[in-house]
């Protein structure tokens, strides 16, 4: 599952990974506490043009009259993903990339507490994770594909944001056919860091600053 992320790598390095075209309006960073309903920079292709681009994280389905009317929706699982009405027509048509410098997520300490850990690549790269888009209005909406916890959760949740790599790029887009569905899976174990404990700071949404993933004393 993928709740909370950063996004440390500048806009320009984004596109230049991506081979993408940047938009004008693209969030400006580093940001090291991406919260649902911010404005994220998304990896789309349309005919083979990428285009590194705003949009909101927190899908919107077609059919909802107002942002909030129904649960805010940031994550889909890859298990539902191809059923769900309200994702469906996203899964097979409007596939993108979301760009992460590192996410966090949450262990439950002894006494009830919420205890952040923060995951990054172990080669210092971007993440690519899974997306799918939707229109709704004038705005675009994202959300974060997740699937089945592996070996790089460390037992911290049964649930993680699918992560592609370079190879996959094309064709989770739409750029290399068809098949996309066998990317939906856990990422292979030494891919990323180990997870490190980092502030209970960052628990607040209004949190910033690179000492959010500083590591503490676990």
């Amino acid at each position: 599952m993928c709740g909370r992320f950063t996004i440390t790598h500048p806009n320009e390095a984004l596109a230049a990974l991506f081979d993408a075209v940047p938009g004008n309006d693209l969030p400006v960073g580093p940001n090291f506490n991406v919260c649902p309903t911010n404005t994220v920079a998304v990896v789309t292709s349309d005919a083979g043009q990428r285009r590194l681009r705003a949009m909101r994280w927190g899908f919107i389905p077609g059919w909802y009259k107002a942002p909030n009317d129904g649960p805010l929706i940031i994550n889909a699982r890859s298990d539902t993903v191809a059923t769900k009405p309200a994702f469906r027509e996203a899964v097979r048509t409007r596939r993108c990339i979301v760009p992460a410098s590192g996410f966090y997520e949450w262990s439950t300490g002894d006494k009830g507490e919420k205890l952040p850990w923060y995951f990054a690549r172990a080669d210092g790269q971007p993440m690519a994770l899974a997306g799918i888009w939707q229109r709704w209005q004038d705005v675009d909406t994202v959300a974060i594909v997740s699937t089945d916890a592996g070996p790089s959760m460390a037992g911290l949740h049964h649930r993680e944001a699918v992560v592609l790599e370079r190879a996959d790029w094309p064709l989770w887009l739409g750029e290399a056919g068809h098949g996309a569905a066998v990317l939906m899976k856990p990422l292979a174990e030494g891919v990323m860091n180990p997870p490190v404990r980092v502030s209970t700071a960052v628990n607040s949404n209004r949190a910033a600053g690179p000492e959010l993933i500083q590591p503490v004393a676990a």
